[in-house]
């Protein structure tokens, strides 16, 4: 039985997860179209089936975009249109996602919504580690610059002596 279920999964390459994921109001977020693409569904019928269930869907979760954020968001693809759609699309957080899986019921849709929680996953834990590369850098960068320092002082005191000889070396 297990055979069976895994010939249905949907594969979706973790690359084009990853572009459709923004950094807006300090969240990491997917576009209502973007999800519902992924999803095989419309976008009128993810945000609908949404509304239903507004509770589960606090701010946190779901925002909609303020109208320069869309603006942002269009010049940052230089798109003119954005599929003409008349409202501010929604955006949903890492937690959003999560809680589609209990709003969206479809095969397709808990496949994907795995795989875009693995991926949020992978980001974070990139992030944790480039952090903790970034610090390892700066450690590094502060005890070098101090010997360095050092070096250079040697260095300075080496020239400074050379100038001198040269000076008491010669006519004058």
């Amino acid at each position: 039985m297990n055979q069976e279920i895994n010939k249905h999964i949907v594969e979706v390459p973790i690359e084009v997860i990853i572009g459709q994921i923004f950094f807006i109001r300090g969240e990491k977020v997917i576009l209502d179209k973007d999800l519902a693409k992924l999803y095989g569904v419309k976008t009128g019928v993810l945000n609908q089936a949404v509304k239903r269930k507004y509770k589960r869907f606090p701010s946190d979760f779901m925002f909609q975009l303020k109208k320069e954020e869309v603006i942002n968001l269009k010049s940052q693809f230089v798109i003119t249109s954005w599929g003409g759609s008349r409202q501010n699309p929604y955006v949903f957080t890492e937690q959003g996602v999560a809680m589609l899986s209990s709003v969206l019921s479809s095969n397709r849709a808990i496949e994907v919504n795995i795989q875009i929680i693995r991926t949020f996953i992978k980001l974070r834990r990139l992030a944790i580690n480039n952090k903790e590369l970034w610090k390892k850098v700066e450690m590094m960068e502060k005890r070098y610059n101090r010997e360095l320092e050092d070096i250079f002082k040697i260095l300075r005191s080496f020239l400074i002596q050379e100038e001198k000889e040269k000076e008491e070396i010669g006519f004058k």
